[in-house]
């Protein structure tokens, strides 16, 4: 039985292709498992997958491990390849097939009641060009991921998830809320980043009055 596709030749929905690997014999699910069970819609649907991961609470140092799988995807995306690829080592890295399915259980209602909104729409969004620009932002939010800020994963991730659905479904709104969420996270750096700087000089001038 093809996962990627029906038997009459439409494309299974996200849904229910990541509960047929939960479901199939083996212990270990590979990544390279899951690129070969999405076809051409890996990009989208792998990095959806990672997107989703990173939205959950990891303590300081986390994302780190979780986000550099999408840097690395990222990168790929905005250099234009129309294929997911990816490295020996990559395919051969395994998760336990019932950890897999518990957190696909979890996250199952929300994923159905995405794919039920989700429609092809506002396509030039999702062009090749597009997609090329996705996957820059991508790049950008990726690399905040992987810094080891507590409860910095969260915006991001958001941002990630929006896009990887929106090139997994053609769906333009998805990139559109994706691009909103982008500007939400440097907004919310830029002002992070002025509150540390303030506070260093506030503190220095302190320290500097002492003497």
């Amino acid at each position: 039985m093809s996962l990627t596709e029906t038997s009459t030749g439409r494309p299974r929905a996200f849904s229910d292709v990541i509960e047929m690997l939960g479901r199939r014999p083996g212990e270990r699910l590979a990544l390279g498992e899951l690129v070969d069970a999405f076809g051409d819609r890996a990009f989208g649907a792998v990095m959806l997958l990672f997107g989703v991961l990173n939205l959950m609470p990891w303590p300081p140092g986390g994302t780190t491990i979780t986000g550099a799988p999408l840097l690395f995807l990222s990168m790929e995306l905005a250099w234009g390849r129309e294929a997911l690829w990816l490295p020996g080592w990559m395919e051969r890295a395994t998760v336990s097939r019932a950890t897999f399915r518990k957190l696909s259980d979890r996250f199952m209602r929300a994923i159905r009641f995405t794919e039920h909104l989700s429609r092809p729409r506002l396509r030039f969004l999702t062009s090749r060009f597009g997609q090329g620009l996705i996957g820059l932002a991508c790049v950008f939010l990726s690399a905040v991921l992987v810094l080891p800020i507590f409860g910095g994963n969260l915006i991001p991730a958001i941002a990630i998830t929006f896009f990887s659905l929106g090139v997994m479904q053609r769906d333009g709104l998805a990139v559109l809320l994706g691009w909103i969420v982008t500007g939400i996270t440097i907004v919310v750096l830029f002002l992070a980043w002025t509150i540390i700087v303030a506070g260093f000089e506030h503190g220095w001038a302190w320290v500097s009055s002492l003497f």
